[in-house]
């Protein structure tokens, strides 16, 4: 009797599905899985309402067998297993996957263009050389040497700076703009390509940067994608947000 109530567990139930709704409710609010399920319902609401075409459900089942390198019955098989999936989830999954392309691409497509005017300022790329030292005095003396030509950049870096760029010849980048620190990101945008700044001050350290290129963000198809894929979050953490605050 013991072991049977022994094996009487949350898990337990859960496997052999006897497990009550108030309980399972409560096990998704405890660790803490309520937010992922609210998104997944928010979606599939939003979704119930997209027709996709057959051409466009055989390219996602194309693109999902390619991706997985599924070329057989048998792979598919082996796929389903491994993922814990039935067939019938499988092909939900599919089309869930093209709907939600669908839904991204009507909803917030047409919005794409003048969020990115105001991401740009942000999604520009530089590539720059960096220098960093603790001692004030020493971060001058170095930024005269290299300001007059009687000292190389990238040999003052190998010689002095205390940071990982010391490895990679202090170049770094090109990346955005927003992640540098915001200090050194404005002195970074104060300079036209090859020029030099003076050491500006970050926490414990004096930073000499020299601009070496200025990348312009360009609305391609990539960066269409990806900002289509943000707004597609924001929206879709809003709304997990209004559910938060009924």
């Amino acid at each position: 009797m013991s072991a049977q109530i022994e094996l009487d567990t949350p898990l337990q139930r859960l496997c052999q599905k006897t497990i009550s709704g108030a309980e399972l409710v409560e096990l998704v609010q405890q660790y803490g899985m309520l937010p992922k399920l609210q998104r997944e319902l928010i979606i599939d609401a939003e979704l119930a309402a997209v027709i996709c075409t057959q051409s466009e459900i055989f390219s996602a089942y194309k693109a999902f067998y390619d991706k997985y390198q599924i070329n057989s019955d048998a792979d598919r098989t082996a796929w389903l297993k491994h993922n814990h999936c039935s067939l019938e989830q499988f092909e939900q999954l599919v089309l869930k996957t093209i709907k939600l392309d669908r839904f991204k691409q009507t909803i917030f497509g047409p919005k794409v263009d003048s969020y990115f005017l105001q991401r740009k300022s942000k999604l520009d790329r530089v590539a720059y050389s960096l220098l960093r030292v603790k001692d004030v005095h020493l971060a001058q003396e170095l930024f005269y040497r290299i300001q007059s030509d009687e000292a190389d950049f990238t040999e003052l870096v190998k010689q002095y700076s205390g940071g990982e760029e010391a490895e990679i010849n202090g170049l770094v980048g090109p990346h955005e703009i927003s992640i540098p620190h915001p200090i050194l990101a404005q002195t970074l945008l104060s300079l036209r390509a090859g020029e030099l700044a003076a050491p500006v001050q970050i926490a414990d350290w004096f930073i000499i940067a020299k601009l070496e290129k200025y990348l312009p963000a360009q609305l391609d198809k990539v960066m269409r994608l990806r900002l289509i894929d943000e707004l597609y979050e924001l929206w879709l953490q809003g709304e997990v947000h209004k559910l938060a605050s009924n």
